[in-house]
C-alpha cells in the first residue's frame, strides 16, 4: 500500500511563511508528477502547483510568485515552500502524486489525507 503524508500546516498572520512537505511512503517503483492541491471552505479543491519528475513546475496563477513547489526524489519527498500568505490561502492542502507500486507495477493517484493551513491576524 502507498501513503502519502502531509505536514506542516497551522496559524500564520498575513504575510508569513509555512512550508509543507509531503512524505511519500509504502511499496513504491517510481512517482511521477507530484501536486498540491487545496480546498477551502465551502469551495471546490483547487490546483495550487505541481512538479514532474525532472522538476518542471505549474502554479495556479493565484500563487505564482509567493508559492514554490519542490521535491526530493531520494527521499521520496515534496514541499510547498508558502511566503506572503493571504488570508484567501486558508484552506486545507492537500497533496498529490502519480506512484507506480513495485508489488503491482500498476499506477496509482494517490492522496494525502490533508493539512490545514490557516492565515489570520
Amino acid at each position: 500500500q502507498v501513503q502519502l503524508v502531509e505536514s506542516g500546516g497551522g496559524l500564520v498572520q498575513p504575510g508569513g511563511s509555512l512550508r509543507l512537505s509531503c512524505a511519500a511512503s509504502g511499496s513504491i517503483f517510481s512517482i511521477n508528477a507530484m501536486g498540491w492541491y487545496r480546498q477551502a471552505p465551502g469551495k471546490e479543491r483547487e490546483l495550487v502547483a505541481t512538479i514532474s519528475s525532472v522538476g518542471t513546475t505549474n502554479y495556479a496563477d493565484s500563487v505564482k510568485g509567493r508559492f514554490t513547489i519542490s521535491r526530493d526524489n531520494a527521499k521520496k519527498m515534496a514541499y510547498l515552500q508558502m511566503n506572503s500568505l493571504k488570508p484567501e490561502d486558508t484552506a486545507v492542502y492537500f497533496c498529490n502524486g502519480v506512484i507506480r507500486q513495485s508489488a503491482t507495477m500498476r499506477t496509482l493517484e494517490v492522496w494525502g489525507q490533508g493539512t490545514l493551513v490557516t492565515v489570520s491576524s
